[in-house]
C-alpha cells in the first residue's frame, strides 16, 4: 500500500537575500517505508549552494573555484596566503565581490611585487576538484615548496578528543544541508574558537585562515604565534597539509584518513598529523612529540 501527497510546483529560493548564502530551499519527494507500506510525500529540503567563484588579481583571472558563496573576502585572503600569491594581508589593497551571470568574481588589487611574482609563476589553474589540482601546467606546479613549521608546544590527546566531540555543534550549515565541510581552529585545551564551512574542504580551510588573519587572531604572517590546532571534517589531503604548512599550522586533526602525499608533506614540514579523529579514538601519523598522554 502506498500513498502520495498532492504535488506542489517545484520552488527554489535563497534563504537570505543576494545569493550570498550557503543554502537554498527546494521542494522534494520523500519515499519512506514503515510497517510494510510506503509513502511518497512532498517536503522542503535545504540544499548546499555551490557557485563558481573566480579570483581575479589586478584585472587578470587566475583561478575559478567551486565554493559556497559566503565569506568570500576571507576566502580570497586565505587562498592568496596559502597559495603563496601574497606574503601578508598588507599585500592586498582592495577586495570587491561582483556577482556575474555565471557566478561570482572576487576582484583583488595586490601589490605590484606580488603581481609580478604571480605572473612569473605562470600558475594557470582552471580550478580544483575533490581529488586535487586541475589545470596545472606541469607536475612541478602541483606542490609548492614548504618549510618546517615553527610550533614548539604540545597538546593532549584529550584536547583533540574534546574538540572532535564538539565539532558538529559548530557546523550549522552541515546540520542544515548535510553537504559541506568544516575547518575549525582550536586552542590547546580543545576549545573550538572559530569554524568556517564550505562545499570544498580546502575552501573551508582558506576561509578559516583568512578569517583568523583578518580578525588579527593571529599574526599576518601565519599562525606561528598561536598555540592551537586545526580540526578538519574531511580526509587529510595533500592540499590541506600544503596550505597548513604555508600558514605555519603545526598540528592537524582530520576526521577521516590521511593520504600518502599528505603524510609526506607532514614529514617534510614537521607537522603533527592525526587522522580518524573520532570520539575516544584517533591515530597519530607524524611528529608525535607534540602530543601529551
Amino acid at each position: 500500500m502506498s500513498k502520495k501527497s498532492t504535488p506542489q510546483a517545484s520552488q527554489r529560493k535563497i534563504l537570505v537575500g543576494g545569493g550570498q548564502t550557503g543554502a537554498a530551499e527546494t521542494t522534494v519527494e520523500v519515499w519512506q517505508q514503515q510497517e510494510g507500506s510506503h509513502s511518497i510525500d512532498m517536503a522542503t529540503d535545504n540544499i548546499a549552494t555551490e557557485t563558481a567563484v573566480a579570483l581575479v588579481y589586478n584585472g587578470v583571472s587566475h583561478v575559478v573555484m567551486m565554493a559556497s558563496p559566503m565569506n568570500l573576502e576571507v576566502f580570497a585572503l586565505g587562498f592568496s596566503l596559502t597559495e603563496g600569491i601574497v606574503d601578508s594581508a598588507e599585500d592586498i589593497y582592495e577586495v570587491q565581490i561582483e556577482p556575474v551571470e555565471e557566478g561570482i568574481e572576487v576582484l583583488l588589487s595586490i601589490s605590484n611585487r606580488c603581481f609580478i611574482k604571480l605572473k612569473d609563476r605562470r600558475r594557470n589553474l582552471s580550478g580544483r576538484t575533490g581529488c586535487g589540482l586541475c589545470g596545472a601546467e606541469s607536475l612541478q606546479q602541483v606542490r609548492l615548496p614548504v618549510s618546517k613549521v615553527v610550533a614548539d608546544f604540545a597538546i593532549s590527546h584529550r584536547a583533540i578528543d574534546r574538540a572532535t566531540r564538539d565539532f558538529s555543534n559548530h557546523q550549522p550549515l552541515l546540520g542544515l544541508t548535510g553537504a559541506v565541510h568544516g575547518a575549525a581552529w582550536c586552542n590547546v585545551e580543545g576549545e573550538i574558537l572559530q569554524v568556517c564551512e564550505d562545499v570544498g574542504r580546502h575552501n573551508a580551510l582558506d576561509k578559516l585562515i583568512g578569517l583568523l588573519c583578518q580578525n588579527k587572531i593571529t599574526s599576518q604572517a601565519g599562525l606561528m604565534h598561536q598555540q592551537g590546532f586545526l580540526l578538519i571534517s574531511s580526509r587529510a589531503s595533500y592540499e590541506i597539509l600544503q596550505k597548513s604548512a604555508m600558514a605555519n599550522i603545526g598540528i592537524i586533526a582530520a576526521l577521516s584518513a590521511p593520504t600518502s602525499l599528505a603524510i609526506d608533506i607532514a614529514n617534510q614540514a614537521d607537522i603533527t598529523l592525526i587522522g580518524f579523529s573520532r570520539e575516544d579514538r584517533h591515530v597519530a601519523y607524524t611528529s608525535t612529540q607534540r602530543l601529551l598522554a
